[in-house]
């Protein structure tokens, strides 16, 4: 083998594989298009958000790199749903796009065991290992003729994979304007019999920012920002001060909404052309018209880009209409009568692979060895993508080791919840994270990200000796508020002493506490949910159980199970159409067979 682990694409879901493998002892190589796009944010400048503000603080509680990448590059800093429940608020940042990139690239290269390679992958290379066993991954066949072997491969393509363009009657095979499309390895994973699909995305059109009337707009100011990333000292903390650009709101018109209505049919979405589903949570333009037609106006945020450029961001106008047709609805808008159109909007289609042909761990039912993470697995979204690539890389790594996979549970991490679903549920349009998704969500609050995964990422080996040591004094003083906190319950007289004890502690640290003393009461009645829920979980299932032959089973429950191949009972019983005698059907089964030595 060239390399224990080869990483295919250089996105979010690139970046934390490649960089989680090789931490943990593996020899990586990063295989991308582009070495200079290694991180780009192709759609929203933007990082986090309402559950995904809790992915980015998971992803670096357990030892990633996405949290401190935004931290290199914010440049506005918000608390989403203020006025909410703490279980839904997140934390959001608008980035610095190229400091971004930057940033990743420095992460990247800073590896000794990291190597990186300009090429395009066509093909896997795959050997059988027996007609029992079945095949496994041997390495990869580039565009260029590159013959390169490894032990695992992490397909991490994006929207690439056999991706076009389109932009009203034109398209072509581009992942991103301007950028080619990974043309081949689609069509050879159809050919060995993986199920692929096409999905939808899109992106708006972007504009000069000295062409736009600021004062027809409302202005957004952002909050005192506070980093992402848990790797901070609290006086550094304190000290955190990025740059703060403002946002701005407008709004679509009835005329906006009279040019697309005139137009839909020279639209690629409307006209055929476009085959893949969209994302229903984030649609274009010409959807939300079309689909909510008593509607006479929609939010227009018009962001920043970064620093560097003068570039805004008109996100909420996402479109494939001509570009003449963009000019005419975005002139339409108040405060962009004028707005000249630097890079216009574009919808784009490419290859999925379905979710439900992959273990919870993210590695292929199909073939050993090869792991999948991102878009290609049919989610949306940067921090989606990179809480997938962190633990395909930690799966990878833990394979090579000998050791059990990293499976976190949806009590334990949004990202148990975002895998779980997708590998579970399946999915036929971009999967975005909601809170709405978590069934556990008061347990899962974006600032005890640290505290539930912080211990795993130091098990692994993710987590750095200082750092750690910082984390160990945090739990102590988290211990010492918490006294200090039932003390002022009961000690009233005390009220001024406490108050100036809990002052050497950072504001957040203290206000975290106080949340878990303030639901301490759901807290204590999610947890017995939870326990209920654990001991399914830890009645294990063998994949290859032939559900055709176990009778009692429901025939929806058969086909169902044998398409899902459960990990455990847990898993199975949030299948849909399995029902509950289907599920203690299987208790029974899994620990009849426990008993005798496995479950066949």
């Amino acid at each position: 083998m060239d390399y224990d682990c080869i990483v295919i694409g250089g996105g979010h879901a690139g970046i934390e594989a490649s960089l989680a493998a090789s931490r943990l002892g593996m020899k990586t190589l990063l295989i991308t298009q582009n070495p200079d796009r290694i991180g780009a944010l192709s759609c929203n400048p933007a990082v986090g958000g309402l559950s995904k503000g809790n992915l980015v603080r998971e992803v670096d509680a357990l030892g990633g790199e996405i949290a401190l990448l935004i931290d290199q590059s914010m440049i506005q800093y918000r608390i989403l749903n203020r006025s909410r429940g703490s279980a839904v608020q997140a934390p959001r940042a608008q980035a610095d796009k190229l400091a971004y990139q930057n940033a990743a690239r420095r992460s990247i290269e800073a590896r000794r065991s990291l190597e990186v390679m300009m090429d395009t992958v066509t093909e896997l290379i795959i050997e059988e290992k027996s007609a029992a066993m079945g095949e496994r991954v041997a390495g990869v066949r580039t565009i260029r003729g590159h013959k390169i072997g490894a032990a695992a491969v992490i397909l991490a393509a994006g929207t690439f994979m056999e991706g076009k363009i389109f932009i009203g009657e034109y398209d072509a095979p581009q992942g991103r304007l301007g950028e080619e499309a990974a043309l081949g390895l689609g069509n050879f994973l159809r050919r060995r019999g993986f199920v692929l699909g096409r999905l939808k995305t899109g992106t708006p059109a972007r504009i000069a920012g000295d062409t736009v009337d600021y004062g027809k707009m409302e202005r957004q100011e952002g909050e005192k920002a506070a980093p992402f990333s848990f790797d901070w000292t609290p006086e550094g903390s304190l000290l955190f001060q990025p740059p703060a650009l403002p946002c701005w709101i407008t709004y679509t018109t009835p005329k906006t909404h009279e040019i697309i209505r005139n137009n839909i049919h020279r639209s690629p979405l409307y006209g055929g052309k476009i085959q893949g589903i969209g994302p229903r949570y984030c649609p274009s333009i010409e959807d939300k018209v079309m689909r909510f037609p008593g509607r006479d106006r929609h939010h227009v945020f018009v962001e920043p880009e970064g620093l560097y450029t003068n570039e805004m961001y008109l996100n909420g106008l996402s479109s494939s209409l001509p570009e003449d047709v963009q000019e005419l609805f975005i002139h339409s808008i108040p405060g962009l009568e004028e707005a000249r159109i630097v890079r216009p909007a574009y919808a784009v289609e490419y290859d999925y692979l379905d979710p439900l042909d992959l273990f919870p761990s993210l590695e292929s039912k199909r073939l050993e060895g090869f792991f999948s993470a991102g878009q290609t697995n049919g989610s949306s979204g940067y921090e989606e993508a990179a809480a997938q690539g962190i633990m395909a890389g930690i799966n990878a790594a833990l394979k090579k080791q000998g050791k059990e996979p990293l499976v976190l549970g949806r009590e334990e991490a949004y990202i148990g919840v975002l895998i779980d679903d997708l590998t579970t549920l399946g999915t036929n349009e971009p999967y975005r994270m909601f809170t709405s998704r978590a069934e556990h969500r008061l347990v899962l609050r974006h600032d005890t990200a640290d505290r539930r995964l912080t211990p795993k990422g130091r098990a692994l080996g993710l987590v750095a000796d200082e750092r750690w040591e910082r984390f160990s004094k945090k739990c102590a003083a988290l211990d010492t508020i918490r006294e200090l906190l039932e003390k002022r319950e009961v000690s009233p007289a005390d009220d001024n002493k406490i108050l100036r004890e809990l002052d050497r502690f950072p504001p957040e640290w203290v206000m975290g506490i106080s949340l878990d003393n303030k639901y301490a009461g759901y807290i204590e009645k999610e947890k017995r949910i939870i326990g209920r829920n654990a001991k399914m979980e830890r009645v294990k299932l063998d994949p290859r159980t032939d559900y055709g032959a176990i009778r009692g089973l429901s025939a929806e429950a058969r086909e169902k199970l044998a398409k899902v191949r459960p990990r455990t009972v847990g898993q199975a019983a949030r299948i849909p159409g399995v029902r509950q005698g289907d599920v203690a059907l299987l208790m029974v089964l899994a620990r009849k067979n426990a008993g005798a030595g496995g479950m066949s």
